[in-house]
């Protein structure tokens, strides 16, 4: 099958016999497909060895020294987006997967795999398929969870905000004053001889500030004051 035009791999992994190991068997696997035209030691010699045999795929290790796999990976791809990258690494953090996908690789692979699933997996990936380690699979979706339910709470967070500010601006400009002095902890007898009005009158419109705030305390009150930066004129 001398005539049929060879998969070209180039392995990336700092470590020789990790590399020598991989190459035998991915050729030893399938003589007649794969080919590794290459292996690097670090990113920086990896990349050079991309541009010179144009490889089909690249097995790339996350942890190196000189120019770890990430910062490879983004060297990588911002010489051809279009390269196919399979990251093959020791580690099972989530946060790792995601970073290594969202920069473009097209799969991770954990280094514990079966020689078989490595092949099915460089097949897959050639073909436009994303892989991963069936043990990352979990970790992805568990992550993907926590992402949407982050972002879920950063939108509920926002929607409260803004309802709060258009509760503060319903506020007269004398309320705005009074809740100012409310946040600076004064009591209603102070703010009414700083107001030059009487007690009472600070009283009600501290009752009608919490009522349109919807809150149910002074202290509830002086976090919004503090939040939208009310503060009274001296």
């Amino acid at each position: 099958m001398s005539d049929i035009q060879k998969i070209k791999i180039l392995i990336i992994d700092d470590h020789t016999l990790f590399r020598s190991g991989l190459k035998s068997l991915i050729q030893r696997e399938a003589e007649s497909k794969y080919e590794v035209v290459a292996e690097a030691a670090d990113g920086l010699e990896g990349i050079k060895q991309m541009s010179k045999h144009n490889p089909d795929i690249i097995l790339l290790d996350l942890s190196m020294p000189v120019m770890n796999g990430k910062e490879t990976l983004q060297q990588i791809m911002n010489i051809n987006p279009e390269q196919m990258v399979l990251m093959l690494t020791v580690s099972e953090d989530a946060a790792d997967l995601t970073e290594c996908m969202q920069l473009g690789a097209s799969g991770f692979l954990l280094k514990n795999i079966e020689a078989d699933f490595l092949l099915t997996s460089i097949d897959r990936a050639l073909k436009g398929d994303t892989v991963f380690s069936p043990e990352m699979t979990q970790k992805l979706l568990n992550q993907l969870i926590s992402k949407t339910t982050t972002n879920k709470r950063d939108e509920i967070e926002a929607e409260e905000l803004d309802s709060t500010k258009a509760k503060v601006a319903e506020l007269t400009t004398r309320e705005r004053e009074i809740l100012a002095y409310v946040a600076a902890g004064e009591s209603n007898k102070q703010i009414a001889r700083c107001l030059d009005v009487a007690e009472n009158t600070v009283k009600v419109h501290v009752q009608n500030i919490l009522k349109k705030l919807e809150v149910n305390s002074r202290v509830q009150a002086a976090v919004i004051a503090v939040q939208f930066n009310i503060q009274a004129d001296n």
